[in-house]
């Protein structure tokens, strides 16, 4: 017996997250032993050189030296106290000084944590129940927010899930990303406490929004009294050092941030402007829990890797740099065997897409050639190349992927590109 058979007995479906079942590419998951630096190995000795890099939070690769150390000295004074630590007031500080609009940050233990908490209490600063979500934007698996996702619920077929009920959902209100009229239809339908956007799109392969779409959607929150949150799970210290803040400057009233913060530990956070945060409990009446939020393991984590990134901010020149030499050497073969192919790049993220059309929303993403991506995927993890086994998901650059390593992941794409 096979360890996913074997795990199939005590696992539902033999894994812990939808995704990594590889149904919408076909074939068994490989079971990961270790991982170093650009690259991972499966149990039975196969080495890929990892595009996943843990869903994006290790930018520094897997088995980072300083990330290690922190993480070992933390574990040494004890892995949890359910109290308050020193560490977790440093990560904060390192923060919140690169965001002049955010003033207060409160840890979780996942994005998922961090977006529903985030708009409970939007929902508690302005008295209003409806929100606004974008079809395809995925914010983790709350009830509220499991409406026309992208990711993991786009690989599987569902626009919603059984168990979420009706009465939770209709509040949930649905625009398409990157067209302004649809969000104006929305406000106009019913009482919004706030909009949920990710400013760069993570859950639809990668499409970011676009700036004047970001600069309207923040002009209508504040002429409707709602509140923008812009969740930067995925793209926060990734898509570069301030996330979106960098590209677009729009200042949202809540960040939720994820992934990167707690430097392949399980963290999430969300941050916001003072008059918002104090209406959460213990200051506040809005009620937000959690006994292991501020983990010391995961703040001392998150913190060698926030202070390392602030140290280096130029990394992600060289991340992009080599993202866009990956995707024009994957676009160049294509064309030269008449595959379509578009993609983005935005900081160390990219995505691609077997399409003619390069996708400004979740329609034009769900257009795209969701069969030939399976085939990419099967064929390319045969050569040791571990891309995410679906056609929603983004793919990440770290800093210990090297030049040759990006040249023999064009030269593996063009051996297949014929047969796909």
């Amino acid at each position: 017996m096979g360890i996913f058979q074997e795990a199939q007995q005590y696992i539902v479906g033999g894994v812990n997250s939808p995704v990594r079942a590889f149904k919408s590419v076909g074939g068994e998951p490989p079971f990961i032993e270790r991982g170093e630096g650009a690259y991972i190995w499966d149990i039975e000795g196969n080495k890929y050189l990892d595009y996943i890099q843990s869903w994006g939070p290790l930018i520094f690769g897997h088995c980072d030296k300083d990330t290690q150390e922190a993480i070992i000295e933390a574990v040494k004074k004890g892995v949890s106290f359910g109290a308050p630590t020193k560490v977790e007031v440093e990560l904060a500080k390192e923060v919140l000084e690169l965001f002049p609009h955010l003033d207060l940050i409160r840890f979780v233990n996942s994005g998922t944590e961090a977006t529903m908490s985030a708009i409970r209490l939007a929902r508690g600063y302005t008295g209003k129940d409806d929100i606004i979500k974008f079809v395809g934007c995925y914010h983790g698996h709350s009830d509220s927010l499991l409406v026309s996702a992208g990711s993991g619920a786009a690989t599987f077929g569902v626009p919603s899930s059984p168990g979420v009920p009706a009465d939770f959902t209709k509040h949930t209100l649905l625009a398409e990303y990157n067209n302004i009229e649809s969000v104006k239809a929305a406000f106009e339908k019913g009482d919004v406490g706030c909009v949920i956007i990710e400013p760069i799109a993570g859950n639809m392969s990668l499409v970011p929004a676009k700036k004047e779409f970001l600069e309207e959607l923040r002009e209508l929150c504040n002429h409707y009294g709602a509140v923008l949150i812009l969740d930067e799970v995925m793209s926060g210290f990734r898509a570069s050092l301030r996330g979106s803040f960098d590209i677009y400057g729009v200042e949202a009233d809540i960040v939720t941030f994820g992934k990167v913060i707690g430097g392949g530990m399980p963290v999430g956070a969300f941050a916001g402007r003072k008059e918002i945060m104090e209406k959460l409990s213990p200051v506040g009446p809005v009620y937000q829990a959690g006994t292991l939020s501020g983990n010391p393991v995961a703040m001392s984590a998150g913190l060698a890797v926030i202070k390392k990134l602030k140290e280096n901010p130029e990394i992600y020149k060289e991340l992009e740099k080599k993202a866009k030499a990956l995707m024009e050497g994957f676009e160049k073969t294509s064309k030269e065997n008449g595959i379509d192919f578009t993609y983005n790049v935005v900081g160390s993220m990219f995505g691609f897409f077997f399409n003619p059309k390069k996708p400004e929303n979740f329609a034009d993403v769900d257009s795209s050639d969701t069969q030939r991506y399976a085939k990419f995927h099967n064929k390319m993890l045969n050569k040791g190349f571990y891309f995410a086994p679906s056609a929603y998901e983004t793919g990440f650059i770290c800093t210990a992927m090297s030049d040759s390593d990006i040249q023999n992941t064009i030269k593996a794409y063009e051996e297949i590109a014929k047969e796909i």
